[in-house]
């Protein structure tokens, strides 16, 4: 099964789900004409479709929007804050191109910034799969779930088969002490690719795919903090606000502290080109990543 299918699956099922869109059908070209009446495009208009979503969430229904991240989020932030956050209402909000997926694109469109703006709105939960395996394990329960969820679409194939998915809860491999890569989305396969270059090298390392950002799975990075020499996060955003901010406020909740290596974009957007040269220029392809984190170890 395919996106598509699940949408199309999603809607023959429960009539209550609406498919929804700002003129960004690249991930269902084929179910308008089938699902007909459940299916809306709103044009390049990002705030009505938010504004069109909340009422239609209020009659019942369960809407779920698709526009590129960067304007779904930003363009869009006080329509989800206020007519989606504030009820409660159960919106599914799927950004595309998010991160380093927006690769050959400049700072206007690429969304490094929107799962700080997202998670900082009460009642709206982040999901960011690693890979097309992983959201599709995840998303039924996305989709079911009876609160607001931004979702960064991510159809990167898989470099592992993932475990059924839970709502809050990571995703851990391996056991290793050396290193704790905690990291999600797209940056997912470095991270994994890191690891294998890593234990190569016999330093013991695990791999933990957050999957949610909020809710934050707290228990598998305390577990990491207390078994790990170094704690290594790894995302296609700002360092404000995402992941390292996130793994900052858990430490500091449960008054612990921990030897720490970030990799995000620091205070800068990253030079548009393919993906491959993005990883490579920013210094996020798994050679780059096992290089650092083995200086970092062996001080």
């Amino acid at each position: 099964m395919n996106y598509e299918e699940l949408l199309l699956d999603l809607v023959i099922k429960d009539n209550r789900y609406i498919i929804m869109t700002s003129e960004n059908r690249a991930a269902m070209r084929n179910i308008p004409p089938v699902i007909k009446n459940n299916f809306i495009d709103t044009g390049i208009s990002e705030m009505t479709q938010v504004g069109m979503a909340a009422g239609l969430a209020l009659r019942g229904r369960i809407p779920i929007l698709h526009a590129l991240a960067t304007f779904i989020t930003m363009r869009s932030f006080e329509f989800i804050r206020t007519d989606v956050g504030i009820p409660n209402l159960p919106v599914k909000i799927v950004g595309g191109v998010p991160g380093f997926l927006s690769d050959g694109n400049g700072p206007t469109h690429q969304a490094l910034e929107d799962i700080s703006l997202m998670r900082g709105i009460p009642n709206v939960n982040v999901f960011s799969p690693a890979d097309e395996d992983d959201m599709l394990k995840g998303l039924p329960k996305v989709f079911a779930s009876p609160s607001p969820f931004y979702i960064r679409y991510v159809g990167t194939k898989p470099v592992v088969e993932h475990s059924p998915f839970e709502i809050g809860k990571a995703e851990i491999f391996g056991k290793g002490t050396d290193a704790a890569i905690l990291t999600h989305g797209l940056l997912f396969a470095q991270a994994y690719k890191a690891k294998e270059i890593l234990e190569a090298k016999n330093k013991s390392v695990r791999v933990i795919n957050m999957r949610t950002l909020k809710p934050i799975d707290e228990s598998a990075i305390l577990r990491a903090a207390k078994d790990c020499k170094l704690i290594v996060t790894l995302e296609d955003h700002f360092l404000t606000g995402g992941l390292y901010t996130i793994l900052a406020e858990v430490l500091l909740k449960h008054g612990i502290t921990a030897d720490v290596l970030p990799f995000a974009m620091k205070d800068k957007w990253f030079k548009p080109g393919l993906l491959n040269d993005v990883l490579d220029y920013e210094g996020f392809t798994a050679e780059k990543i096992a290089d650092s984190i083995f200086k970092k170890i062996n001080g």
